[in-house]
This record gives structure tokens, C-alpha cells and sequence, in this order.
């Protein structure tokens, strides 16, 4: 089964946490430091909330689509660069407490999206150098536009 994938950055991750509990009536199916996602049956949706800025509104990180296979990762690759897109492929990359295979795109109006699958459960959220994916913002990241990065789909 394929899910779309919603993961937004957010001031305070112990209330949005408790907001969409209650909102989707299910608990998050992983919860780490600075990070939770929720696996919601209906509508099918991977929430991912990454904690930002204490000062800052909630925003859209990115986009993705979950799928089940490294080969249906690989078959999104192939589909998107025959219609002409840029496309920015990890494999084995460990990023937001999973190991995944992935394919990135970006949208006109340079909003992330991931193709992506969960391989494994790993230990960490940091950012892998020269990757797409999530981290907690830096300095830099605070300067940059509203949609900036994008990974944490596990």
C-alpha cells in the first residue's frame, strides 16, 4: 500500500503531538527526540512532525509518497526522469530514525517531495552530509524560504 506523506516542522512538538492525537484519534506510531510520525489508516497519511523553532509558525518541511519496495522506489526514479524531472537519489541513506532508499523531486514551485521506502528502524535524526533530508534547522536553515528541506518518512 502507498501513503502520501506529510511532514511539517513544528514550534512544539508535545502539543502538536497532543493535536493531532485527538484530531486523528490514533497515537504516534514512533516518537523520538525532536521527531513523531503517525501511521493513520483513514485517510491514509504518514504525518511526520519535526520539532523547529520554538518561535516559529508551523510550515510544510515537505512531501512524499511511502511504497512498499526498494524496486518501486526505483521504478518512480526511472518514471520521473522519463518525464523530464530532476531527480536526486539515496539509497541506504539513515536520516530521521529509519534507513531508506529514496528518490527526491522537486515541484515549480520548489517544494520536496520524496519517493521513498523504510528499509529499518535506525538511531538517529541527523542529517546525512550532501542529502535532501531533514535535520533540525541551523542558523543557515532559518534564513532560507519556508520550504526548504525535506526527508523523515520513516
Amino acid at each position: 500500500m502507498s501513503r502520501v506523506q506529510l511532514a511539517l516542522r513544528v514550534p512544539d512538538l508535545d502539543a502538536s503531538v497532543a493535536f493531532y492525537s485527538k484530531l486523528f484519534g490514533t497515537e504516534p506510531t514512533k516518537l523520538r527526540d525532536g521527531y513523531a510520525n503517525f501511521a493513520i489508516a483513514e485517510p491514509p497519511l504518514k504525518l511526520v512532525l519535526i520539532e523547529g523553532a520554538a518561535d516559529e509558525a508551523t510550515r510544510m518541511d515537505h512531501l512524499g509518497i511511502e511504497v512498499e519496495s526498494t524496486e518501486d522506489v526505483h521504478a518512480a526514479t526511472t518514471r520521473l526522469s522519463r518525464a523530464g524531472l530532476a531527480t536526486d537519489v539515496e539509497n541506504d541513506t539513515t536520516c530521521c530514525y529509519a534507513l531508506q532508499d529514496k528518490v527526491w523531486v522537486h515541484g515549480p514551485g520548489q517544494e520536496p517531495w520524496e519517493v521513498y521506502v523504510v528499509k529499518a528502524d535506525a538511531d538517529t535524526l541527523a542529517k546525512p552530509q550532501n542529502s535532501t533530508c531533514c535535520a533540525r534547522p541551523t542558523e543557515a536553515d532559518k534564513r532560507e524560504p519556508a520550504v526548504s528541506g525535506g526527508c523523515c518518512g520513516s
